[in-house]
């Protein structure tokens, strides 16, 4: 029941208002009628007084670089990129130029190449908190937290009443599970910044998992007060609630949770627990199905998975084709659990899955550490449809055998294709990190 308090890319276009003089009049008076526009808020205008000045001098990258900031302020953020490419051609030594490209390709969700402008950006003004703020959002787009945390941290040493960067800090170190650091910046965020509901809450989660329920409580009921909108406070201020046993007030919460978003699979489930704690087990079992059946692609029923997204269940297939099981022969053991396993191989191969199943079955009861076996059975239950018993196979293997590159490949592909794309993802990089080589194809069409 993670909360994810997300960061948000905060967009502060502060517009370059460079007095340059120049032996045309004219294009001076444009520049400055644009900077004056942009000032007001007029960046349409502005953007036209900037082009003026760029026909009469088309090497003047602080009207590049304004045009746009323009575009981007109107959210044309491609357009600005374009720009922004300009002015970095004519000077590539100014820092905001970078910068400003890394924001409008993040507001893209172009966050690797938005990585790199904000890095080019640190390395020409290492002393500006924005950009490490910048480039930490986009580590943490991409998952990368510690990484985020690093420049999340940096960014509070340089600035440190900068609200964004010390939620956005708060937020990497829940997602690390470090509960008692994100409740530190949370708390702070509130000291500066009392009416953000955002910290209220996530300084309530923290809580939840340090076991403090009371306090969770009053801090849910804060975020509501700032935010009565926000299902998920209701949702987590409820299961607080279920934690000191108060089922009536979780019911309470439970019910207006689902009032604000009747899809929140985590409210049913403890409306559920707290209904068959009051005796109301008809209720109880009501709610519960509903936590188990709305929008579950993970289900153990093969003829109720559903294939979301990119990679369909052909394309599935087709990925999965490629794995190459590297067998090698080993001696028989008394309890032949390898010639059980060879033959479930060699039924396989011949089209009969079922009796694969049955020999594999055998070799790993036989040998409960074999993780070949509990790989190979999970190739099979896939190849069958029952995606949820490889994905459990693969998960044994990899358990077994920490280094199993395969195991992590077809995990990742199942995930994927299930609708789990991040987890997918990890398991693919996982899997090309270990030296699976075909992973980084399916990463290049499938993960960016």
């Amino acid at each position: 029941m993670r909360k994810l308090i997300t960061s948000f890319l905060s967009l502060v276009l502060t517009l370059a208002l460079v007095q340059q003089a120049t032996a045309q009049r004219s294009a001076a008076e444009f520049f400055e009628e644009g900077n004056s526009k942009a000032r007001s808020g007029d960046f349409a205008g502005a953007l036209q007084s900037y082009s003026a000045v760029i026909s009469m001098n088309p090497d003047h990258a602080p009207s590049f670089f304004n045009r746009g900031l323009a575009k981007a302020n109107l959210k044309d953020h491609r357009g600005a990129i374009i720009d922004y490419d300009r002015a970095i051609e004519i000077n590539s030594k100014e820092a905001v130029y970078y910068q400003s490209r890394g924001v409008s390709k993040s507001m893209q969700e172009d966050h690797r190449s938005a990585i790199q402008d904000y890095t080019q950006a640190i390395e020409l003004n290492a002393d500006d908190a924005k950009s490490y703020y910048n480039r930490g959002v986009s580590r943490a787009k991409l998952t990368n937290h510690r990484g985020a945390l690093q420049d999340f941290n940096k960014a509070v040493t340089l600035d440190p009443n900068d609200v964004l960067a010390i939620y956005a800090r708060g937020s990497s170190k829940q997602y690390l599970e470090d509960y008692a650091g994100c409740l530190a910046d949370f708390s702070r965020v509130i000291d500066l910044s009392p009416k953000r509901g955002g910290a209220h809450a996530g300084r309530g989660f923290a809580k939840i998992k340090l076991g403090d329920f009371k306090g969770a409580i009053a801090d849910y009921t804060k975020a509501i007060e700032i935010s009565p909108e926000e299902s998920s406070s209701y949702s987590f201020r409820g299961f607080a609630k279920a934690k000191v046993d108060d089922f009536e007030g979780a019911i309470s919460d439970y019910n207006r949770s689902l009032q604000i978003n009747p899809s929140d699979i985590e409210a049913y489930y403890g409306r559920g627990f707290a209904k068959s704690k009051l005796g109301d087990q008809r209720g109880a079992i009501q709610d519960l199905s509903r936590a188990v059946e709305i929008n579950n692609n993970y289900t153990t029923d093969s003829k109720k998975i559903v294939y979301i997204g990119p990679i369909s269940r052909g394309v599935l297939d087709n990925l999965r084709s490629v794995v190459q099981e590297r067998i090698k022969i080993n001696e028989l053991s008394p309890e032949r659990a390898e010639a059980f396993f060879i033959r479930g191989l060699s039924k396989s191969k011949s089209g009969d899955n079922k009796g694969a199943i049955l020999d594999m079955n055998s070799a790993i009861d036989l040998n409960p550490t074999y993780s070949e076996a509990y790989f190979s059975r999970g190739l099979v239950h896939s190849a069958m449809g029952e995606q949820m018993s490889a994905i459990l196979d693969c998960s044994n293997a990899i358990k077994l055998r920490s280094g199993y590159s395969e195991a992590f490949y077809l995990r990742g592909i199942i995930k994927h294709s299930l609708g789990d794309v991040n987890g997918g993802c990890l398991d693919l990089s996982k899997s090309g990190e270990l030296g699976y080589t075909p992973a980084y194809k399916v990463i290049s069409d499938y993960c960016n």
